[in-house]
């Protein structure tokens, strides 16, 4: 008994220590301060006011857009409607019911050239936390997948892009058979449907110049990675190696911003929390592009996560090499 009872001990020390190491950087980050940008300048791309304008619309117009918030979901999924109408861009919806109300994927599809067919699908979540403006979260990806959409809309690609606009993947959702990608996920695993890879697109808006404003979530993570929080982060599981290395190269090759790339067993904190879970579910190769979320952006899940902690000169760059990505990527 004594025996047990001292094993218990242990083993209850190590679970203990190891969400110690895996929670002292995120509290850390939510104690910092976060920065605060001005709108953008007149002199800036129209890709930069672009995205500043969907943003401003998805965070301060419409607002929060969550599962409790049915009104709000409905608007942001109209206003991305409307844009790809205005666009003249074909879409379709996936629509199912929760809870007696109906909630849509938005997908926007490329059909491509190549025999025999394989899909690419990058996607991105329109949903929110409950009382949040959720500008990073998500509206920063929404904004540039709206203008990849308007980039792409003419181009002929070998494989068949899917760009989605996912509903419902937001907590009390998350991690269930109702969150949108996992819909999207299951509906192309019934049908066949031959994915070649996925990439998520959570977070994207959110950088500083501050040294050691980046945590990780692992001990002597920044001797292999920056400490500045001024870079975008590609990452996936180990599986998805060849497909995380490749994205980055592409992304690195058409943008000025510093990209680096991750490859690491599921376990790895925090690679799990996005839509590419329910295409690994699936048994499909997927991967993440983010700003690392909590791990440097203090107003995570919090009414401060707004329009002015964005850095859209940034945005501009990674859609740009976004953009370009999905271009090489759709004939390899």
């Amino acid at each position: 008994m004594t025996i047990l009872i001292n094993t218990l001990i242990i083993v209850i020390g190590l679970i203990l220590a190891i969400a110690i190491i895996i929670l002292f950087p995120i509290i850390k980050i939510f104690h910092t301060s976060s920065v605060c940008r001005k709108p953008p300048e007149d002199h800036l791309p129209e890709l930069t006011h672009n995205l500043y304008r969907h943003v401003a619309v998805l965070s301060k117009e419409i607002g929060s857009r969550s599962l409790k918030e049915y009104e709000n979901i409905s608007k942001a999924q109209n206003y991305i409607e409307t844009f790809l109408q205005g666009i003249c861009f074909p879409y379709e919806l996936q629509s199912y019911v929760v809870n007696g109300k109906t909630y849509s994927n938005v997908i926007a599809a490329l059909p491509g050239s190549d025999n025999p067919p394989e899909t690419i699908v990058i996607g991105a979540h329109y949903d929110t936390i409950l009382d949040t403006p959720g500008a990073d979260d998500n509206a920063s990806a929404v904004a540039v997948l709206l203008e990849m959409c308007r980039a792409l809309q003419n181009y002929s690609p070998g494989k068949t892009i899917k760009l989605v606009f996912f509903t419902l993947e937001e907590p009390p959702i998350f991690d269930t058979e109702k969150m949108g990608s996992w819909i999207f996920a299951k509906d192309a695993k019934k049908r066949g449907e031959e994915i070649c890879f996925m990439i998520s697109l959570d977070m994207l808006g959110y950088y500083s110049d501050k040294e050691k404003g980046q945590q990780f979530p692992l001990p002597l993570t920044n001797m292999f990675y920056p400490t500045t929080p001024n870079f975008i982060l590609v990452v996936g599981d180990t599986s998805s190696r060849h497909m995380v290395t490749l994205t980055a190269d592409k992304i690195r090759q058409a943008c000025t911003l510093n990209v680096e790339n991750l490859t690491v067993p599921r376990f790895f904190p925090g690679i799990k929390l996005s839509d590419n879970l329910s295409f690994w579910k699936m048994g499909y190769k997927a991967l993440m592009i983010t700003d690392t979320a909590f791990f440097r952006n203090p107003n995570y899940h919090t009414t401060k996560d707004t329009i002015d902690t964005l850095n859209f000169d940034k945005m501009t760059s990674l859609c740009e090499g976004l953009v370009a990505m999905t271009k090489d990527l759709s004939r390899q």
